[in-house]
């Protein structure tokens, strides 16, 4: 399992949200880049690196930060936030920025989104669905989760055979610290068995680690509230 320790970002800042809502903001008085080089120390290899203002603006605002943050650490980076056209993509790549999210538009022009991956190939792209459980079945929400798409995550998953990264957020779970969804997590990789999935929400224990079946976690909130020490983390997702 892949480990990618996140920073989200508003204003420059590292902060958190609860359940992806601006008005239940928490910031740390971490710089970016210092959050960057501690997980450097630690012996992570990737980050997940999220523009909140450019996900709520539906285009990259924080690109300029991003870019410098790809140069000055040996990281990985994966970033998102509001990534919508080829210009933006070729920009922070050229940066040094490993992989890039797309989510809301994987639903909305996934024509588009098919072509990138054709372009910059399976391993620079990662496709974000965010899920909602509706008696039972992940329902995709888009636009920072304020509208519903109406398709389930395998019928939008579906879409995309050349893809090999997949993000998945159930929503409910997001800056919770209540647990992954396992169930959820389990029938994923039972039913998609060529991608390469990414857990993201409620990791908030080393125990949640080891019951994980997927390819990478997103710790967030438990790692910046110290419930999680990363190099810990690291060396069970190592052993």
């Amino acid at each position: 399992m892949i480990i990618l320790p996140a920073v989200d970002l508003i204003g420059g800042k590292v902060v958190r949200l609860e359940q992806g809502r601006f008005d239940a903001v928490t910031t740390y008085a971490t710089e970016p880049a210092d959050a960057l080089r501690q997980f450097t120390e630690a012996g992570a290899d990737w980050a997940h690196v999220v523009d909140l203002d450019g996900a709520r603006a539906g285009m990259p605002v924080q690109a300029d930060l991003i870019c410098e943050l790809a140069g000055a650490v040996p990281l990985k980076l994966q970033v998102a936030g509001g990534y919508r056209d080829r210009k933006q993509l070729s920009r922070v790549f050229d940066a040094g920025v490993a992989r890039v999210v797309v989510g809301s538009l994987a639903v909305k022009n996934p024509e588009m989104v098919r072509g990138w991956i054709d372009e910059f190939g399976p391993e620079c792209i990662t496709l974000s669905l965010d899920v909602r459980l509706v008696d039972g079945v992940p329902m995709v929400a888009t636009s920072g989760w304020a509208e519903d798409s109406d398709r389930s995550l395998y019928d939008v998953a579906g879409k995309f055979p050349d893809a090999r990264h997949l993000l998945v957020t159930d929503i409910g779970r997001d800056g919770m610290l209540q647990g992954p969804n396992f169930d959820l997590y389990d029938e994923i990789a039972e039913r998609l068995p060529d991608m390469k999935v990414q857990a993201s929400g409620g990791v908030s224990t080393l125990t949640d680690l080891e019951r994980l079946r997927t390819d990478g976690a997103i710790i967030g909130k438990a790692l910046w509230e110290g419930r999680i020490a990363l190099e810990e983390a690291l060396g069970l997702a190592r052993a």
